[in-house]
C-alpha cells in the first residue's frame, strides 16, 4: 500500500458483512441522542439497506424512539399510525400509499417496505412488554395544501367552529390553485398579497387551544393534536419557502433545512413531555446531513441539517455518511420524469471517491467504514488526507452523467462533514414498488456523450 494511503489505516475498519454488525461503529455512536444517517444518492439499494439495518440495531439496543425521514409530514404520519397499530391500513404497502409526489421511489421501495413491516412487529412486541413505541415521521415542507387539509380535518373532529375559522384563513390560497409555486410567484412579484398572516394566526390559535382540545383524553389525543400543530407550523414555513424560491436558492434551502431541524426538535420535546426517551434517527441525503461548514456551500452562507444539529446539540449528534465509487443508481433524467436504472460512472480524479477507491483496491476490501470522529477529536494524526478539500459526489433524484462535474460534485473536507463514513466500492440501484416510477427504457452506454466525463 502506498505511503499516503497508509495514513488512513488507523481509522479504517473493514466490513465483511453489514455495518450494523460492527460493534466498533456502535461503540463510537455511544450515547448520542441524535443519529443522522445519510445517503450519497436517493436511488441506491445498498445505502437504504445498510441504513435500515443500522436503524434496527439502534432501536433494539439503544432505545431510539423515532425515525425522522426526508419526507412530508402528513405522508409519513400515515406510516406512523400503521407502525403503532393505529389507522385502517392492513399492510405497509397501503401505509406508504400517500407518497405520491415525485419521486415516489424515495420511500415507496422494497427496503422501506420491509423496514416498515419490521417496525410494526417491533412495536407490537414493545407494547406487550410495556416498552415505549418507536414512531416514523417526516420533516420536509412540500405538503402545503395537504397539511392545511389535515389541520381542518383534525379540527372537524374536535371543534367544528375552529375548523370553520381554519377554512376561512386557508382560503387565502384558493385563487392560486394547487401549485404552491404559483402562489410564491404571484406574491413575490406583487400580483397578490401574501397569506403569511393567515397561516400564522391559525398556528397561534391551535397552540393556544391545545389544553382545551386535548381535554385530558390521554397520549393518543396529545399525539393527534401534535400532528395537527406540526401541520399548521409546516403551513407557516412552507408559505415562506415558496415565496423565498423566487429570491434565490440559498435562501429557500436554508428555510427548508431549518424547518427540518425545528421538526426534529419539536418531536424530541413532545416525546420528552410524554416521558419517552427522546432519541431520534434521521434519514436524509448527505447534502442535508453532512455538516455544510465543511463544504463549499458555506461560502454562500448556506446551512443544513447536519450543521444546525451540531450547533444545537453539539455533544449529542452523530452523523454517518455514505459513499461509493461506481455501480448503478435508480434516478430520473429530469424532474417529474420516470426513473431509470442508470450506470454510475467511476468517481472523478481528485475526488474523495477516487481516493477511497484506491484505498479499497490496495487493501483488498470492497466495503469499510472510516472513524472520522477520531480524527476530529485528534485521537490520531493519521487521517490528514481526509482534511484536504476534494470533490465529493452527490446524486439526488436526477443523475446527469453528461454534466457530472457541475451537476453532482462539490468541494468538501470529508473529515469534518461526518463522524463516520461507510464506503462501498460498487453499489446497485434501488428497487421501486411502483411500475409508474420506472421508464420504459434503461440507460445504455449510447446515452453517454463521447466527451464524458467532462461534458465539454
Amino acid at each position: 500500500m502506498t505511503s499516503h494511503l497508509k495514513q488512513l489505516q488507523a481509522i479504517t475498519h473493514a466490513l465483511s458483512g453489514s455495518a450494523a454488525a460492527d460493534d466498533q461503529l456502535f461503540e463510537q455512536i455511544g450515547d448520542a441522542q441524535f443519529v443522522l444517517i445519510g445517503e450519497a444518492s436517493h436511488g441506491t439499494h445498498d445505502f437504504y439497506q445498510e441504513r435500515a439495518q443500522i436503524t434496527r440495531r439502534l432501536i433494539e439496543e439503544k432505545n431510539f424512539s423515532a425515525v425522522v425521514v426526508e419526507a412530508d409530514w402528513p405522508d409519513a404520519y400515515r406510516v406512523n399510525r400503521y407502525v403503532r397499530g393505529q389507522g385502517k391500513d392492513q399492510n405497509a404497502q397501503a401505509a406508504l400509499s400517500d407518497f405520491k409526489r415525485f419521486p415516489r421511489w424515495m420511500w415507496r421501495n422494497d427496503i422501506v417496505l420491509q423496514f416498515v413491516e419490521w417496525l410494526r412487529k417491533y412495536n407490537q412486541q414493545a407494547l406487550q412488554q410495556s416498552k415505549p413505541l418507536t414512531g416514523f415521521y417526516g420533516m420536509d415542507l412540500y405538503s402545503l395544501h395537504r397539511s392545511m387539509g389535515a389541520v381542518v380535518e383534525y379540527l372537524d373532529s374536535v371543534d367544528p367552529e375552529a375548523a370553520h375559522r381554519a377554512r376561512a384563513r386557508y382560503s387565502c390560497f384558493d385563487s392560486f390553485g394547487k401549485e404552491p409555486q404559483t402562489y410564491g410567484m404571484a406574491t413575490v412579484y406583487g400580483v397578490a398579497e401574501p397569506c403569511e398572516e393567515a397561516v400564522i394566526a391559525q398556528l397561534m390559535e391551535l397552540r393556544h387551544q391545545e389544553e382545551a382540545l386535548v381535554n385530558n383524553e390521554g397520549i393518543l389525543a396529545e399525539d393527534e393534536h401534535f400532528y395537527a400543530e406540526q401541520n399548521a407550523r409546516l403551513a407557516v414555513d412552507a408559505e415562506r419557502y415558496y415565496r423565498a424560491m423566487f429570491r434565490g436558492r440559498d435562501n429557500s434551502w436554508n428555510l427548508r433545512d431549518t424547518h427540518m431541524v425545528d421538526t426534529i426538535d419539536a418531536l424530541a420535546a413532545h416525546q420528552a413531555e410524554q416521558g419517552q426517551p427522546a432519541k431520534i434517527i434521521v434519514w436524509a441525503h448527505n447534502s442535508h446531513l453532512g455538516d455544510a461548514r465543511a463544504t463549499e456551500v458555506s461560502q454562500r452562507d448556506q446551512v443544513n441539517v447536519g450543521q444546525l444539529m451540531r450547533e444545537r446539540h453539539p455533544d449529542n449528534t452523530f452523523i454517518i455518511g455514505f459513499s461509493t465509487y461506481q455501480g448503478e443508481v435508480f434516478a430520473a433524467d429530469d424532474w417529474d420524469s420516470p426513473g431509470i436504472r442508470k450506470k454510475v460512472r467511476p468517481g472523478l480524479p481528485d475526488s474523495h471517491e477516487a481516493l477511497l477507491h484506491e484505498l479499497s483496491q490496495q487493501a483488498g476490501v470492497e466495503k469499510f467504514w472510516l472513524n472520522l470522529q477520531a480524527q476530529q477529536r485528534k485521537q490520531t494524526q493519521d487521517a490528514v488526507l481526509l482534511g484536504k478539500e476534494r470533490l465529493e459526489r452527490y446524486i439526488g433524484v436526477i443523475y446527469a452523467p453528461a454534466t457530472e462535474r457541475w451537476s453532482h460534485y462539490l468541494k468538501t473536507r470529508l473529515d469534518q462533514q461526518y463522524d463516520a463514513l461507510i464506503y462501498m466500492d460498487k453499489t446497485k440501484a434501488l428497487n421501486p414498488l411502483d411500475r409508474q416510477s420506472v421508464a420504459d427504457r434503461e440507460e445504455t452506454e449510447q446515452d453517454l456523450p463521447e466527451t464524458y466525463p467532462t461534458g465539454e
